[in-house]
């Protein structure tokens, strides 16, 4: 079954569906996504392009990490 992330859904969200994200996004720079309390909250408002905007992380990067690991991307 192919893994397919829609960028515009929340991180919580992303993050429920594959946990397997989370090291993933911790590596790029989002540190407080391993805070269960952080991702419970925030995360269930924040997109990947709000939190990209946010920390100064080029989303691009973030894209190409992805895909780099397997899954699709849908903007």
């Amino acid at each position: 079954m192919p893994k397919v992330l829609n960028i515009q859904q929340p991180v919580f969200q992303l993050c429920t569906e594959y946990p397997e994200i989370i090291p993933i996004m911790h590596q790029l720079g989002f540190e407080n996504i391993t805070n269960p309390t952080m991702l419970k909250t925030a995360g269930r408002v924040m997109t990947l392009p709000n939190g990209c905007r946010m920390k100064g992380i080029s989303l691009e990067t973030v894209i190409k990490t992805f895909e780099n690991n397997g899954f699709t991307i849908n903007k």
